[in-house]
């Protein structure tokens, strides 16, 4: 009778050869982007299983930020609220974006544990989920920008197509802060509500519901604010006719640094994230 002949597995300790098997890790997730998108809008049916409107819900409470906060602080900064109104209501969708996101990322992993477990899933997939997940709920609040903008009467000209790289930068750091967040929130479960913290102060230190010009002479300190330059390169081209060279090189430099320290941590640590979890 003949034996049957099984796999081999055999792993190097003297080279382990990390790069390559992170690649591997960040190729196997993107070519089964199908599965973090089916998986992605489960999470929303499930989160909103049995409500009327479902994720509208987030829509109709961003609406209402706007209108509420658009009147109480035109007056009280006294801005223009033609002016005001299209700044706060691109700030407010895009910061909620970003706010959710980071949030999400901190447990994009160690929620998947189960998963991660028993499934030889790219951790990439995970990553991949989470910002499907936010750019899903995202885009249920895009008709309340146009809505703001056809009732104002600001319409944006050609500068607007500016916003679709500050989009990719967005998505970009989106995938690179669910990696990192992931794995470091996975090792260090306090760090979660550290970065929670973190969005809250942040909220008040970035120019969402006050505008940048405020500050006078002091507007470069604002530069040092990572989440500034990635929500102007977005807002300045559909409110403001576009932003100036330092706002993408700001906004650029942020990016290689989240996405080198994510890239690094990925490498070095992507092989314990199943002990973490």
């Amino acid at each position: 009778m003949q034996s049957l002949a099984l796999p081999t597995y055999r792993v190097d300790a003297s080279n382990p050869r990390r790069a390559a098997r992170a690649m591997a890790d960040l190729a196997a997730g993107f070519s089964s982007w199908r599965l973090a998108w089916a998986l992605a809008r489960l999470d929303l049916r499930n989160r909103y299983r049995g409500s009327v409107i479902g994720p509208f819900w987030v829509t109709l409470s961003t609406a209402v930020m706007v209108v509420g906060l658009g009147l109480l602080y035109s007056t009280l900064l006294k801005q223009d609220i033609t002016v005001f109104l299209p700044h706060l209501a691109v700030s407010l969708i895009i910061w909620n974006t970003l706010s959710t996101l980071v949030s999400e990322a901190t447990t994009c992993l160690s929620s998947a544990d189960g998963v991660i477990r028993q499934l030889p899933l790219p951790l990439t997939t995970h990553a991949l989920r989470c910002v499907f997940r936010n750019a899903f709920s995202a885009a249920h609040s895009l008709p309340l920008i146009i809505v703001v903008f056809v009732a104002l009467g600001h319409l944006p000209g050609p500068e607007a197509f500016l916003a679709i790289p500050g989009l990719l930068l967005l998505a970009i750091n989106a995938l690179a802060a669910s990696l990192f967040l992931g794995m470091v929130c996975a090792r260090f479960r306090d760090i979660g509500q550290i970065v929670s913290n973190i969005m809250q102060l942040a909220f008040f230190m970035t120019p969402i519901i006050w505008r940048a010009e405020l500050l006078g002479e002091n507007v470069w300190r604002l530069y040092f604010n990572p989440f500034y330059p990635m929500l102007e390169v977005i807002r300045g081209p559909l409110v403001e006719g576009g932003v100036g060279p330092g706002i993408w090189i700001a906004a650029i430099a942020y990016t290689v640094v989240l996405t080198g320290a994510a890239a690094a941590f990925f490498i070095r640590f992507r092989a314990r994230v199943a002990f973490w979890v």
